[in-house]
């Protein structure tokens, strides 16, 4: 097709709107990007931003320049093919083009979290492998909190009340939002993310969604375009969707899991014997590798101050690298399965992880067993003792430090984004250190 024909059929897609949100995701999984003229969209504009952007901290700032470039050159913004949608939830039509962060001269950027995870995914490509994912998201949903020193609260549902305890898996639950939800379905059907359940979790209007096993990069497109989505239609029905790893005491944290397995190019699983059905020596080198890999990338599945939290409820939120048959209280869990459908499901990564870095974490620390032909230790069973080498980092602080001398992220990133993905997080948690806490002033304020 000519440039003119192209230009042409955007154009007819395009009819009747107005603008297009030109979208990438940025260190932290946070929606950025440029609202463009529909028609100069359609004629190919190039839209370019600087590469400060994929940096920029949760606060605002922006660490050093040396971590970006101290000209702050531009990138170039691409529309992923078939990412391009007219969002029904906006107050006058609109399109959204989700896009890939290019370097001047094509080549994908090194800064860009969508990058990092395609690096991964050509590293199987080049095995003639194709890895699976799938995601469950869970997420909160509450009224409007304008005092951030306040508690969230649960909306009042149609019958006028708000839900009390903990309603998990209760379909009542879920009807009493059900105009948000309705909206919520049909945003997700208009950007092309198919939806396999939405049901009431443990907490207090603790909901979750999962998505169908795909591509890797089509997973992490669908989640990030879900999380941008879930908030804007929450806001149209006075509502906030909270994506926090652990937004209340005392309940669960909403985690992003990842079930995962890998494909040859017969559409054969790697992890099960054809002839057997029994799991593979790549299926025991793949959990090796979580085990041996996923303590020192945690910082790219726990990214926040406030991710930690949510590992203190340690059935619903595993704090380790253990692996199990269908245990919920391992970080690794092999759910029950027919043998072509064997996967690994990761339990570890909160809500509020970019999901980019987390499929590329979990896909990259995988495949380093695979490389290194690592071995697990036994599945856990029952009650069971977690050894020292499979505890997970508990605090943003040690977190850091792990992924600063990893030897597994510098195999599967760029020097460029490990360097800056770790001034991003440094500046985030000095902005933090200088906060005092109603905790702080409660406890200490009188009696120390």
């Amino acid at each position: 097709m000519t440039s003119l024909s192209v230009a042409q059929s955007l154009s007819q897609r395009l009819a009747g709107i107005a603008e297009v949100e030109c979208v990438i995701a940025d260190m932290n999984g946070i929606p950025r990007g440029k609202v463009i003229n529909a028609q100069a969209y359609a004629q190919g504009r190039r839209v370019q931003m600087a590469h400060g952007v994929l940096v920029q901290c949760l606060t605002g700032e922006y660490p050093d320049p040396r971590y970006y470039g101290y000209d702050d050159s531009d990138f170039i913004l691409r529309t992923v093919p078939g990412q391009l949608h007219v969002t029904p939830w906006t107050a006058s039509p609109r399109a959204l083009a989700l896009c890939e962060a290019l370097e001047v001269d094509g080549a994908p950027s090194r800064l860009s979290s969508r990058s990092m995870l395609q690096r991964v995914v050509e590293r199987y490509q080049a095995r003639g492998w194709s890895p699976k994912v799938a995601t469950e998201i869970e997420f909160y949903v509450f009224e409007h909190n304008p005092d951030v020193l306040q508690p969230f609260r649960p909306p009042l549902g149609l019958d006028g009340r708000r839900e009390v305890g903990n309603q998990a898996f209760a379909l009542g639950s879920v009807t009493g939002l059900q105009p948000f939800f309705a909206e919520l379905k049909a945003g997700m059907a208009a950007v092309g993310i198919p939806c396999e359940a939405v049901m009431h979790e443990m907490g207090l209007s603790q909901y979750e969604v999962n998505f169908i096993h795909d591509d890797p990069l089509l997973i992490a497109d669908q989640t990030f375009l879900f999380k941008y989505l879930l908030h804007e239609i929450a806001l149209k029905h006075g509502l906030i969707a909270v994506c926090m790893a652990k937004p209340l005491s005392r309940m669960p944290g909403s985690s992003m899991h990842i079930h995962q397995s890998v494909v040859d190019q017969a559409g054969q699983n790697i992890f099960t014997d054809a002839t057997s059905q029994e799991a593979t020596s790549l299926f025991r080198h793949y959990i090796g590798g979580l085990q041996a890999g996923l303590g020192d990338l945690i910082l790219l599945m726990a990214p926040n101050i406030n991710s930690y939290q949510r590992y203190c409820h340690t059935y619903a939120s595993p704090n380790n690298l253990c692996w199990s048959q269908d245990n919920r209280r391992t970080g690794l869990r092999v759910p029950f399965s027919e043998p072509d459908a064997r996967r690994v499901e990761n339990r570890v990564p909160g809500a509020d992880a970019n999901p980019y870095l987390a499929l590329a974490a979990t896909l990259g620390a995988g495949l380093y067993g695979i490389e290194r032909q690592l071995q697990p230790d036994l599945p856990a069973q029952g009650e069971f003792e977690v050894p020292d080498d499979l505890r997970l980092s508990c605090t943003l602080h040690r977190a850091i430090r792990r992924l600063q001398v990893s030897e597994v992220a510098r195999a599967m990133f760029t020097e460029e984004f490990i360097e800056g993905y770790l001034a991003c997080k440094r500046l985030e948690l000095d902005s933090f250190m200088d906060e005092i806490s109603p905790w702080e002033r409660r406890y200490l304020g009188s009696q120390v």
